[in-house]
């Protein structure tokens, strides 16, 4: 299991959140339904870098900015 940023998952992969950022971000994921321990996929990557990502039938769109912010593990 390789222990990456968010920036770095490929489309159609399986993998959990290990931490957040800090400060207002945290909070506005969380609001959203993302927190650490959550089991997600990478569903999209967009042009200009946002990534999609899905949890349960929730879809989430996250900013390529933030996405390097958030550390992940692959499933």
């Amino acid at each position: 299991m390789d222990n990456i940023t968010l920036d770095k998952v490929r489309k159609g992969k399986f993998f959990t959140i290990l931490t957040l950022p800090g400060d207002n971000y945290k909070i506005q994921l969380i609001r959203l339904g993302l927190s650490e321990g959550e089991s997600v996929k990478c569903i999209e990557r967009l042009p200009g870098g946002t990534i999609v990502i899905q949890k349960n039938r929730q879809e989430i769109a996250v900013g390529f900015e933030l996405a390097k912010k958030i550390k992940v593990i692959l499933q």
